[in-house]
């Protein structure tokens, strides 16, 4: 299986936000980082802004 690939960036969060975070993160076994990917990843697939897989159709509007 091929590895995606990554690229680093600085995020800035405040506190608080950061606070809220790690607690989630704790709460579904994930690291901060991966909360993170997720929490995006989410974001952007319910923004369908998501670049479409091989193989995988078009949605009809």
């Amino acid at each position: 299986m091929a590895k995606k690939e990554t690229k680093n960036f600085i995020l800035r969060v405040d506190a608080d936000t950061m606070d809220a975070i790690e607690a989630w993160a704790a709460d579904e076994f994930r690291s901060t980082n991966g909360q993170l990917q997720w929490i995006i990843t989410e974001a952007l697939r319910k923004a369908k802004r998501l670049p479409k897989k091989k193989g995988e159709k078009k949605e009809q509007l």
